[in-house]
């Protein structure tokens, strides 16, 4: 009863509801703009609306998806298998697990510095590539800070482990205050 009612005020037909109650008149839901220079040659959308013509490249003011991030796309054509187009994400997906291997196996310090050279190896081609598949995330700059943040984190901390190989002076006490 009511949608019927919302339907023909909707339409224009009723001024007042079942009860008496007089109703507003609706507006429609998306407002019409006229198109942008539409003058007596501009194109016309499919009703005539002249929508078409007013199309932007700009981002809405208002959202209502998740953009995809830059560079998101087939790192290689689509003729090519899935994995070969994934190669990027593919190739830092593979070191870590050969990181992890190599750390379960009892060898921690060059497990972690496998790990942590891959998060550097992504953020290069994160950089350098135009496009890497699903390695892009987020924007570029933020890809590129977030893998080489913890790229460098894991490799320094690989490097001065208990029997360092490199002597940082700040980076064993920061060791040990973490750990405890």
């Amino acid at each position: 009863m009511q949608a019927e009612s919302d339907a023909e005020n909707a339409a224009g037909g009723g001024a007042a509801r079942a009860n008496g109650t007089p109703v507003a008149p609706v507006a429609p839901a998306t407002p019409v703009v006229p198109a942008v220079g539409a003058g007596p040659g501009a194109q016309a959308g499919p009703d005539g609306s002249g929508a078409e013509a007013a199309r932007s490249r700009r981002f809405p003011s208002i959202t209502r998806d998740t953009a995809r991030p830059e560079g998101s796309g087939r790192a290689v054509p689509g003729a090519v298998s899935t994995p070969a187009r994934q190669w990027p994400m593919l190739s830092v997906l593979t070191a870590t697990a050969v990181g992890l291997l190599t750390t379960a196996l009892g060898h921690p310090r060059v497990g972690c510095l496998i790990i942590g050279v891959a998060l550097i190896a992504a953020s290069v081609m994160r950089r350098l590539l135009p496009s890497v598949g699903m390695l892009a995330v987020r924007s570029r700059f933020t890809d590129m800070i977030t893998y080489g943040l913890l790229g460098v984190a894991i490799t320094l901390l690989a490097l001065v482990m208990p029997k360092p190989w490199l002597q940082i002076p700040f980076m064993e006490d920061v060791v040990r205050f973490t750990v405890r």
